[in-house]
């Protein structure tokens, strides 16, 4: 059964314009996986965080691999691409967030989808509402509603 999954991209370690263009055409060569929808990429300042601006995106994929499959593709990535966590928040080379997978709403340890941040960072809201206005978010209802609250986050489109 194929399954419509959400995936946020960020990088500001290295060329991280073109790690994150990378992991758009990685990430839809993933097995049993297909590309949907791309946002635009966006530029935002790290929160609660250091270091250089951000390179932002996400990308809509249709996969076979069920969530926890998905999340060690995702992370195989990171790996690849010299992720490395020596702390919350750090710099990163890559990160790759699992926003949502279908309609499921998944607390297990290791995966939780929804993502528990998406609704209160523009850098993920704003780029999966340019690809899907009228999405619904399980157990918290239209991805629009929560734009209001992310509003004061200074975000901006890459030409």
């Amino acid at each position: 059964m194929t399954t419509t999954a959400y995936i946020g991209i960020g990088a500001n370690l290295g060329d991280a314009r073109a790690t994150v263009e990378y992991a758009i055409a990685a990430l839809s060569k993933l097995p049993q996986t297909s590309a949907g929808a791309q946002s635009s990429l966006f530029v935002t300042a790290p929160i609660d965080s250091s270091g250089d601006d951000y390179i932002n995106a996400v990308l809509e994929i249709n996969t076979e691999l069920d969530a926890y499959a998905l999340l060690f593709e995702l992370q195989k990535l990171e790996l690849a691409c010299g992720r490395e966590r020596p702390y919350r928040n750090a710099p990163r080379t890559l990160d790759l967030d699992l926003l949502l997978y279908g309609e499921q709403s998944i607390h297990q340890k290791g995966l939780i989808v929804p993502h528990p941040r998406m609704t209160v960072r523009a850098f993920v809201l704003i780029p999966l509402l340019q690809i899907a206005p009228f999405i619904q978010i399980p157990n918290k209802g239209a991805a629009h509603a929560f734009a209001p609250m992310v509003a004061d986050q200074e975000i901006r489109k890459l030409d």
